[in-house]
């Protein structure tokens, strides 16, 4: 990354600023701005997340913010009530008091002197999910946002559930916020009350995997802030990215084809990371991206930011299996619109072990053909990776053979041209299963001539939510379904001499909750498809569409601010098996080491713990454990928060078991357990 010092516009900082929301609760601020802004105002931009301005995101937001005031904007990142050094507490995602706050911050913000009553908001994650959310809800001053890795669609395509089936991630996530909102507030900046705020988070908490699993069915808890349930309410213009590595690789796309409103979107190689940030590789100069949008939509600047294509996309190019890479070999391409004339979705039928060809009838078979069967064990997922990769620990996924010993495999014969895939593919299956609740997996790799195997995509679907997603109905045994299993988006190419495999499996753990019971999946040939979105080439492979090799600038930010390293990180992705008592384990470590913070001399260290286990083919045996232990130091004042959510289950139930503790110092202060049991609903 260029560091960029000298910016069009000499900027000032406050550090911490209140915000009064209408019941009293201050909400604290950072705020970056032109020192002009005093005599000129300026559009405002708000980054509005749970996740500590003061020190745990400290550093990334000394490398965008500055440099978008550098350019003549105010940008003000606000902590949620109940994080940080904001009063309150926070107990869940995306309720209606986060929104009503956010058009509390946004109208305070219009009606600063420093401000010329025009806002944007901007964000990765919650930020763009807050973006999205709070643009449906209109708030007069907010006129554009800048979002980057997000849902539309809260149930069907987040961290919680994937075409109805649990996630892991669901757990871990839950086990992040649960450590976050409990943090203590800085004393430096809130005197003698950090401790009574501390310990009105603590008695207020709760696991917040406990609320997600009391919502196994898409109801209103989760229709609540999905944008998809009316597109029609966003009315501003649309910046919109994510990466094809992350866990947010479709909802770009969906908001391309649904908003009728002005907007365009870039999708990456990049796993959950801003696109300057990004990786894998290569990252681009979205800072510089983000300026031309706020210039045009929030000072009528004419630069042409509209002009050219709706979509640019990174085509991957064909790369062996690893769990992380620096760079992926690819190119931009665009898309005048989306949907995209330059996509055409072609359906190749299922035979026997075989994807063939477009229009090809199965020799000697009918439609409604044999059935080809498959019982997975539960070690079939293990080489799976995360749900959302951040490219560290090492977690994207591995080579796919052994994960296809344990599956229905169908491959293309060898490829004589390169394809082209961009879009989400799907599968149309004809099956019949053995038990009332099952699940399938299905798998797309980019198989090289050595047989090596790399996950291109993937999707999973509950099979008792085959009718509609979030309202599942058991199967009867034996009966057969039809049932479409949704592929997240992609953009991939194959080269000649590769070929394509989809591979169905009827476990993915740990990536995804099994069904209670081991199934005897049959799938039958003739009647089942899959279905490619093929990117038409055009010039001998190069489409008229396609992009110079480098659109975008170098990435550019500005000096991040000085820290000390104390302890190094450690990163861990360990898959271990006991063939004695078949125990399988994954277990993985993300622990930040101890990062002192020069510019306030705190000193924070962050560590989080997951395992995964699951024994022999007993599917009643996975469980999955989360815990974070936060540290923070300064002399005079040392805290800690150590949290552990455990998740098992039964075949009819779920079980959790958690515990929180702070300490100050060496000293306990405050310990709770919880132990609940909730039904299993067709999961």
């Amino acid at each position: 990354m260029r560091l960029v010092s000298n910016l069009p516009c000499a900027t000032k900082e406050e550090d911490h600023v209140t915000i009064a929301m209408s019941d009293g609760v201050r909400l604290s601020a950072r705020i970056w701005r032109p020192t002009s802004s005093d005599e000129e105002p300026v559009p405002a931009v708000l980054e509005y997340i749970p996740y500590r301005k003061r020190d745990l995101t400290a550093v990334r937001d000394s490398i965008h913010h500055p440099y978008i005031a550098g350019h003549g904007y105010a940008c003000v990142r606000v902590d949620l009530r109940g994080t940080g050094e904001s009063e309150g507490v926070l107990t869940d995602e995306y309720l209606e008091g986060e929104q009503s706050d956010a058009e509390e911050v946004l109208a305070w913000l219009a009606e600063q002197p420093w401000c010329d009553g025009t806002t944007g908001m901007m964000g990765i994650s919650w930020g763009a999910f807050a973006a999205l959310q709070v643009a449906a809800r209109r708030p007069p001053s907010l006129r554009a946002i800048v979002i980057a890795s997000f849902t539309d669609d809260r149930y069907a395509d987040d961290m919680h559930y994937m075409g109805g089936a649990l996630l892991s991630d669901n757990l871990a996530e839950a086990g992040t916020m649960f450590a976050y909102a409990t943090c203590p507030p800085d004393p430096a900046v809130v005197g003698e009350r950090w401790r009574d705020m501390w310990h009105e988070r603590l008695e207020n908490a709760r696991p917040w995997v406990l609320e997600w699993l009391r919502h196994q069915r898409r109801d209103d808890y989760w229709r609540h802030a999905s944008v998809c349930e009316d597109y029609r309410a966003v009315r501003c213009p649309v910046l919109a990215s994510s990466g094809w590595a992350d866990g947010y690789s479709n909802a770009v796309t969906r908001l391309l084809g649904h908003l009728d409103v002005p907007r365009k979107g870039l999708i990456g190689p990049w796993s959950h990371k801003y696109p300057h940030l990004g990786e894998p590789g290569p990252a681009i100069g979205y800072l510089q991206e983000v300026v031309r949008w706020w210039d045009h939509w929030l000072k009528g600047v004419d630069n042409g930011v509209m002009d050219g294509p709706m979509l640019r996309t990174w085509m991957q190019d064909s790369v062996p299996p690893s769990t992380s890479y620096e760079e992926r070999p690819g190119r931009w391409v665009s898309e005048p619109q989306w949907p995209s004339p330059n996509v055409e979705p072609v359906a190749h039928p299922l035979t026997r072990h075989r994807i063939g060809d477009p229009g090809d009838t199965p020799p000697g078979q009918e439609p409604h053909g044999a059935a080809l069967t498959v019982q997975s064990p539960l070690s079939v997922g293990q080489f799976a990776g995360k749900w959302a990769s951040y490219n560290a620990p090492p977690d994207l996924p591995y080579d796919q053979r052994e994960e296809d010993g344990g599956s229905l495999v169908f491959d293309t014969e060898a490829l004589t041209e390169r394809v082209e895939i961009l879009g989400s593919p799907s599968v149309e299956l004809e099956l019949s299963v053995s038990e009332p609740v099952a699940m399938v997996a299905a798998r797309l790799s980019d198989v090289a001539p050595d047989g090596r195997a790399t996950r291109v995509t993937y999707g999973l679907l509950n099979l008792t939510h085959r009718d509609a997603i979030g309202t599942p109905e058991p199967l009867e045994p034996g009966r057969r379904y039809r049932a479409r299993v949704q592929l997240n988006g992609v953009a991939q190419a194959f080269p000649p001499g590769h070929r394509i495999r989809l591979s169905l499996s009827t476990s993915y753990w740990p990536l995804a909750w099994p069904p209670p019971k081991p199934v005897l999946l049959s799938v039958y040939e003739g009647a089942s498809t899959l279905t490619l979105p093929v990117r038409r080439d055009r010039d001998r492979g190069r489409s008229s569409e396609d992009e110079p090799q480098r659109p975008f600038g170098e990435p550019e930010g500005t000096p991040p601010i000085a820290t000390t390293r104390l302890t190094p990180p450690e990163q861990r992705w360990d898959v271990k098996r006991d063939l004695v008592g078949y125990r399988s384990e994954l277990e993985i470590v993300k622990d930040a080491g101890t990062q002192r913070f020069d510019d306030i001399g705190l000193d924070v260290g962050r560590r989080a713990y997951e395992r995964y286990t699951a024994v022999a083919d007993d599917f009643t045996s996975v469980g999955g454990e989360s815990t974070w232990t936060m540290r923070f130091h300064r002399d005079g004042w040392e805290t800690r928060v150590v949290t552990s959510t455990v998740l098992r289950c039964g075949e009819t139930e779920f079980t959790v078991d958690a515990t929180l503790d702070g300490y100050e110092g060496d000293r306990r202060v405050f310990s709770r357990n919880w132990n609940e049991t909730l039904p299993r609903d067709c999961l």
